[in-house]
């Protein structure tokens, strides 16, 4: 992944805060059970800081997406418990890196289709997106997920290259190829943030997803 990290860097000087640092994938990084696609960073990220010394993959720091996926199984009661008690500062790399075996030991690969941090969640342009979408084919290849699950619409719709409205397509599969390779795919809610109102519907699709 190394050559993907140095390509993402150089993006985040055009697409992301040139104070920020671009955010990686992280977690099971060979024929993972699923792949987890979410939109983009923002510098709530503790890894976003230039002062940051540690990995940097999805999430850290924060506390809403990993409610999500402990309910999904990713991740156990206890860690969850100690992120959910954690503030931002009491963050540091040996827990991130725990985290993330323990993510890794699930199957599950975590990422975002555009590696671009912003200083908040503002709107991307369907354009920044398409920038990244070769680079993230190209990280699918490496992980080789037997499914991957892409959170909401935009997302969604750019790598599949149609028009998807998650709420017309609950728990249908695209087929994705790439490389003569077709992985199973599928759009669900986006599960927190502005989509935070649609969770539930996230985590039933998901464990519909994750059993069929």
């Amino acid at each position: 992944m190394q050559n993907l990290h140095k390509i993402y860097d150089e993006l985040q000087l055009k697409y992301g805060d040139p104070e920020l640092n671009a955010i990686y994938g992280g977690g099971c990084t060979q024929n993972a059970r699923v792949c987890l696609v979410f939109m983009n960073p923002t510098k709530r990220n503790i890894a976003s800081l230039k002062s940051w010394q540690g990995v940097r993959y999805q999430w850290l720091g924060t506390k809403q997406v990993w409610d999500f996926l402990n309910k999904l199984g990713f991740i156990s009661d206890q860690t969850n418990l100690e992120i959910q008690s954690k503030k931002p500062a009491d963050w540091d790399n040996d827990f991130c890196v725990k985290l993330y075996n323990e993510v890794s030991s699930n199957g599950v690969y975590i990422t975002n289709l555009a590696k671009c941090t912003q200083a908040d969640a503002r709107y991307l342009d369907d354009s920044v997106f398409e920038t990244y979408k070769k680079y993230l084919l190209q990280e699918i290849e490496k992980v080789n997920p037997d499914k991957i699950l892409l959170f909401g619409n935009q997302v969604s719709s750019i790598v599949l290259s149609q028009k998807i409205a998650v709420s017309t397509c609950r728990k249908q599969k695209f087929d994705l190829e790439y490389n003569g390779k077709g992985y199973n795919t599928y759009a669900v809610y986006y599960p927190v943030g502005n989509g935070r109102f649609n969770i539930d519907k996230s985590i039933e699709d998901c464990k519909y997803i994750l059993n069929s």
